[in-house]
């Protein structure tokens, strides 16, 4: 016998409904646009050497493929872009840990985070291929100039607003500072640390793909630029679209992380 009520259970067979809905909605647009774009190619209102087709778009995978180029160069912008992520996390929780934990240098260092967060980390490419050579530690350089900054102010911005009540509370029972961390502070934001790692794994794709263009010679960034290089449009969208496809899976693992955690 089911320990829920009427009520509950209903409530819950909306809430399946609904969400089979929302991803029947979203798999019915992606289908449309896929429909509708290569209708325009067919009947030739768009011109295909600049907007390719989602059949070019297979052709050109599938020829990849049989090349054994396609999952070499996903493996590689995969292998980067985890990389990048791991070390960004690592690093951003290390030093917000430090900034809540010291007050002060949370104060010297606020104009500073800001300040290096807004600068255009492309225009610092060649710098960077200077200081670290074209290599995939130039890549990893890059990608960590643009996820590790913001992981860091998110995830601090997240232990400075944990409930102040809470720590008084805590405080009144002579709690020390390392317990209220990792009794409350640390815990408590852990809703807020995981939505932080979702930003993280774009921004270090990002940054992968954006050093790749500057220096790879492998991934999906690599063909994005080799394909506009010889005009292969098709291959270019192509890269795009497996992008696209990897970001999502990469953004899917942490959603599912975060639900296996709750």
């Amino acid at each position: 016998m089911s320990t829920y009520s009427k009520e509950h259970l209903d409530f819950l067979k909306k809430e399946k409904r609904r969400k089979r809905g929302i991803i029947f909605t979203q798999v019915i647009l992606i289908v449309l646009f896929l429909i509708i774009w290569q209708l325009l190619a067919y009947f030739h209102f768009i011109n295909t050497f600049l907007f390719s087709s989602p059949l070019d778009v297979l052709q050109t995978a599938f020829h990849l493929a049989e090349t054994n180029q396609l999952w070499n160069h996903i493996w590689v912008t995969v292998y980067e872009t985890l990389l990048s992520f791991l070390i960004a996390g690592g690093i951003g929780l290390i030093i917000a840990t430090l900034l809540w934990w010291f007050p002060f240098l949370a104060k010297v260092f606020d104009p500073y985070l800001t300040v290096l967060n807004s600068l255009p980390k492309v225009a610092l490419g060649p710098l960077i291929i200077i200081w670290v050579g074209a290599s995939v530690h130039s890549i990893i350089f890059m990608a960590l100039m643009i996820s590790a900054l913001i992981t860091v102010i998110n995830i601090y911005n997240g232990f400075v607003e944990t409930d102040s009540d809470y720590i008084k509370l805590l405080r009144s029972f002579h709690a020390s500072k390392r317990q209220i961390f990792f009794k409350l502070v640390l815990p408590g934001n852990r809703i807020n640390i995981i939505n932080a790692l979702k930003i993280n794994i774009s921004m270090s794709l990002i940054g992968v793909i954006m050093g790749e263009l500057l220096v790879s010679k492998q991934g999906l960034g690599y063909l994005i630029m080799y394909g506009s290089q010889v005009f292969n449009i098709n291959l270019v969208i192509t890269s795009v679209v497996i992008l696209g496809i990897v970001s999502y899976l990469m953004y899917y693992v942490i959603n599912w992380i975060e639900k296996k955690s709750s």
